[in-house]
């Protein structure tokens, strides 16, 4: 390695980045800090000057919610897309960060990426799998797998021995933050025989607590996107966050689950999720009048395989690109109007109205009869006709 040699770094700010940063000047790189809004609760001035302060040769600080969300998430919501009950949030987002890191590195001259996941989990994997897909060139640094230090304690005393203070305490649990959702895992979480305490919470307010008159909202789609909340029309971006509001302050999205992470290692996680939940609820239930049966049928088959490719990383994998192709056909008729009620992390349809609805009151209604009842002899025979050759 060069001792010029430029490195761009996901950095977030936190402890592990912090390190993360030091460690790469320590070794000779010049570090290029690159943090991404994608709608986390943060203060990006102060991640700014704290890169700053460890030595980054340059820190550049984006926001990217709305490419976040039109090219990242929505493509995703196609699918109806979740991983053991896990609607994805982390996983979508790191694909995104990893690839303006590799635009980055290309525009800056730098020869590597690196980031700070751990290496038991399965960020690692979503960061590296993007930078070999998008710049095979590009030597990957991933100093947990590396370095000698075991925990973060060892990481904030890593940084004090160097004359850096940074404010850091033995968290009860680790949380990463979207504009999709919340995740909370690690630390109190691991213990399964307890519940989660409703004091974790950023996003959704526990339905306990809720207001008990709930309350009314439609979501309007176009060709299977969400365009609109209750007749207004708002960006991706906008409109996610002012569904993660109505959908939070009705106790909606809270998911607690134990998944099976990419190395086999099973992992517990509290997500919170209201807006995204709000959408797929919603855009199901227009499925449900506009979708031909066959075409449903074959999205319940593809939509696991499409979630696990996410999951594991395959973002920018010729597969997970095909399967693409193949749920925006599918969705391309879903337009429409779903006016939902929400009560207390509960959710009921009020209304579906599509200008493209194969439901057919006077054809389904038990009032009325017509040719198609005499039919149905014919069509049980036929169906039945191996049963009775067998």
């Amino acid at each position: 390695m060069k001792g010029a040699d430029k490195v761009v770094l996901a950095y977030s700010g936190g402890l592990d980045t912090s390190a993360v940063l030091l460690y790469l000047r320590e070794k000779g790189y010049k570090v290029i800090a690159f943090c991404a809004d994608i709608g986390q609760d943060e203060d990006f001035d102060a991640v700014k000057r704290n890169a700053e302060k460890l030595g980054a040769e340059k820190v550049i600080v984006e926001d990217l919610k709305d490419e976040f969300v039109s090219q990242f998430v929505f493509p995703m919501v196609r699918a109806n897309a979740e991983y053991e009950g896990y609607l994805l949030g982390t996983s979508i987002a790191r694909p995104l960060i990893a690839k303006r890191q590799v635009e980055i590195a290309k525009k800056e001259g730098a020869s590597a990426v690196a980031h700070g996941a751990t290496g038991k989990g399965n960020d690692q994997i979503r960061f590296e799998l993007t930078y070999m897909a998008l710049a095979p060139h590009l030597r990957i640094i991933a100093p947990w797998r590396e370095w000698e230090f075991k925990s973060r304690s060892d990481l904030a005393n890593y940084l004090k021995s160097r004359g850096v203070e940074i404010d850091y305490q033995e968290k009860q649990y680790s949380v990463d933050e979207n504009l999709m959702h919340t995740s909370f895992e690690g630390g109190i979480i691991e213990d399964i025989s307890k519940p989660y305490p409703n004091s974790i919470f950023k996003k959704v307010k526990p339905p306990e607590l809720c207001s008990e008159k709930g309350e009314e909202v439609e979501i309007s789609f176009e060709n299977g996107i969400p365009v609109a909340v209750n007749g207004s029309k708002l960006t991706p971006a906008e409109l996610l966050k002012e569904l993660n509001e109505i959908g939070g302050r009705n106790g909606i999205g809270i998911r607690d689950i134990v998944e099976n992470r990419v190395n086999g290692i099973k992992s517990r996680g509290i997500y919170e999720t209201p807006g995204i939940e709000l959408v797929i609820f919603a855009k199901k239930a227009l499925e449900g009048i506009c979708l031909p049966a066959g075409v449903r049928q074959l999205m319940s088959i593809l939509s696991p395989l499409y979630s696990d490719l996410i999951y594991k990383g395959f973002w920018f994998s010729p597969e997970r690109e095909l399967l693409q192709h193949f749920f925006d056909k599918a969705t391309e008729n879903l337009t429409g109007k779903i006016k939902l009620f929400l009560y207390k992390g509960n959710i009921k349809i009020l209304s579906r109205i599509s200008p493209n609805s194969l439901y057919k009151k006077e054809v389904v209604s038990f009032e009325t009869g017509g040719e198609m009842i005499k039919w149905a002899e014919g069509f049980i025979r036929t169906l039945g006709l191996r049963l009775t050759i067998r």
